[in-house]
Formats: structure tokens, sequence, C-alpha cells
């Protein structure tokens, strides 16, 4: 299957930006970028390229179809006019799930019924049986039914794109890679940067920027669901695999440095690192935010505790006032900072040069640019 096929990445929201670059860099065309999702069209290599080098991307669905849909008898119908066949084979396993938002088919477990019913139909047609064992690879539908539009997808990723593989373990308060990631992007990290965080933790935020210096593709070390899909040649994705891996530059100078507090933290970056490939790479400690020394010509990217309860947000505060005093605030003494808290700059002690708004899962933050 070479065609062109109709390609849609989530992610966080106000990383859009990011990564439309990512996308455009990989070759995706035609690209369509709305609130927390980016559509685009790309062949089979550029599905595999998406899954296997796209760092802000939270997965890589194939859009099937978007129609109207106000009863059961529209869904039903939308559903079973989509060329399922193409991708889901008739061993294969097709399960269905998705939501609805401010729409009249507002019961998700009615509407999961309705389109896998809708599936079936189609598939029991084309491929002349009535009765499907699923006992082979996974091709996951989703739908999403926003204001009685629906859109239909395959899911090529399988476990979502966040999971890089090496970080089996973690702190209570990860942030997660690919939102990581997205700020690493917006930090400009270079191949010869020197890139630093005083509140490392699991050392998500030195990882990601390491995989970013080094170009090093940050699905190389872990599987996706469409690799088993009968539709796909193997051998294509072993292409995408070694193309990756010649990608990589080993010539690359950059260094991190972490610290934390805490030396569970410390060795749990260690290991991570470790996992990821880049512990060389890195230098961490254990030490207090007041020990941190910044070099010059680097760039402090971090995500230092808050609080959520009064005393913690005091302590917080405390932290910010401390951070104040040792980081960098522009030129060649970087910082971004992410922070959930509304007056982190007054306790920080300087306005930040540029803002942007994140999400840290549920929680509402800003990227703090001082540079």
């Amino acid at each position: 299957m070479n065609d062109k096929i109709r390609l849609c990445c989530p992610c966080h929201f106000g990383l859009e930006s990011v990564l439309k670059y990512e996308i455009q860099k990989i070759g995706g065309t035609d690209l369509k970028v709305s609130d927390r999702k980016i559509s685009f069209t790309g062949d089979e290599n550029i599905l595999a390229r998406a899954n296997l080098c796209l760092s802000t991307a939270e997965r890589v669905l194939i859009e099937l179809i978007e129609f109207k849909a106000t009863t059961f008898e529209e869904l039903f119908q939308g559903v079973k006019a989509v060329e399922l066949e193409r991708y889901i084979g008739p061993d294969d396993a097709f399960p269905v799930k998705g939501y609805s938002l401010n729409s009249a088919l507002h019961s998700v477990p009615d509407c999961q019924s309705i389109a896998k019913k809708a599936a079936v139909e189609r598939l029991k047609a084309k491929y002349g049986i009535s009765w499907f064992q699923e006992t082979g690879p996974t091709v996951q539908i989703k739908f999403s039914i926003l204001k009685d539009v629906v859109s239909l997808y395959l899911d090529t990723s399988g476990v979502g794109l966040h999971k890089r593989g090496y970080r089996r373990n973690s702190n209570a308060a990860p942030i997660k890679e690919t939102l990581a990631a997205g700020i690493i992007d917006l930090a400009r990290v270079r191949s010869d940067s020197i890139v630093c965080d005083p509140f490392c933790g699991s050392g998500t935020l030195l990882i990601e920027a390491a995989l970013k210096a080094l170009n090093i593709a940050p699905g190389i070390n872990r599987r996706f669901a469409a690799e088993k899909w009968s539709c796909f040649d193997s051998k294509m994705w072993q292409e995408e695999r070694k193309r990756a891996i010649d990608s990589v530059d080993r010539s690359a100078e950059f260094h991190g440095i972490g610290a934390d507090i805490d030396d569970a933290a410390v060795a749990l970056t260690l290991d991570n690192a470790h996992k990821a490939g880049i512990k060389s790479r890195l230098k961490i400690e254990q030490a207090d935010i007041t020990k941190f020394v910044q070099p010059e010509n680097s760039t402090v990217i971090c995500n230092p505790p808050y609080g959520e309860r009064l005393l913690e947000l005091r302590e917080a505060e405390d932290i910010y006032r401390k951070m104040g005093r040792v980081l960098g605030k522009g030129g060649s003494r970087q910082s971004y900072i992410i922070s959930p808290h509304e007056e982190f700059e007054k306790f920080f002690g300087t306005e930040a040069r540029k803002r942007r708004k994140l999400y840290n899962g549920m929680i509402k933050c800003r990227l703090y640019m001082y540079f």
C-alpha cells in the first residue's frame, strides 16, 4: 500500500506550532492545524516515520471520515460507508472506543455499539463471513462526536507515543515526555547546547533534551500497533527504523547538568538516562537549588515543585525566590520554567520575556521564558 493516507496527530494544547514544524520536517504535507491536533497527508512511510520520530505527538491516527449524525441510523450508515477492509483483515480484532461532547448522540456505550455493528456489517459483506474471531492483530477504531460531527480514526500507535520506553520508573509528579519535548523545542535546544535542570526528578527534561540534540528518534526503542497490521509491509518499518538510526548525530557536543535535593531522584534520573542510551551525556548530583551555579552559555529548563495546599504553596514561593537569585534571566544564561503559579514572576523577581500557556496534565501552567 503506497497510496496517500490522511493522518491526524493529537498534541498538548500550546504545542501545535512545535508539532507542525516536526510534521513538515518528516515530509507531511497539506497540514491542517486546529486546537490540540494536526491532520496531514503522507504515505505508509510517513505513517511509520511519524510514529518513530515525532516527539510532541500523542499518537498517530489514520483519519477515515468526517460526517454529521444526529441519529443512530446516520451514525450506522456513516461508519458502514468507510472502506475499513483497506486496513482491517478478516482475522483482525477491531474494538471501538470514543467520546461524545455537546451532541444529540450523547450515550457513548450506545455509539460504540452502533459503530461496531456497522463495521461488522461492512466487513461481513466484503469478506463473505458471518462471524469474526478477532484473534489477529488489533486495529483500534476510535471516534469522536463533537457538536454532532462524527470523526472516525484508526489508531496506528497503540500505547501512547509519550511512552518512549526509558521511563519505567518515575517520581510522584513527572512531566509527560511529549510536553517535555515541546518545552525543549521552545527553548531551541541545539546539538551543542548545555542544558541544566536543578529539579531533575526522574530526568525527563534532560533526557528529552539529549534525544533532541543527538537527533535520536523518540520511538526508536519501542513498537507500534500498526507494525502487526497485514496491510503494511514489514520491510517499510525496517527501512524507517534504519533511517532513524542512521540519522543519529553522534558528533553532537550536547551535555546536560542535573541536580535534585532528593538522592532517590538522582538515582532515578541516572537509571532512566541509562535506559535511554544517553547517560554519558549527563552529569547529575544531589544538591539544593541554593547551591546551583549556572554555567555560561547554558539553558536552564525546569519544572520546579509547586504546592496546592497553603503551606506547600508558601514553600513553593520560597523556592521561586531562591531560583530568582541563582538562575539566569537571558543572554548567555537562559531559563525556561514551567509553573502553574499565577504570580511566579513576582517571586522569581523578574518578568519573563515571553510566556506560553500550557497544560501539564489537567493543570493550567505557563512556560516562563527568559532569553
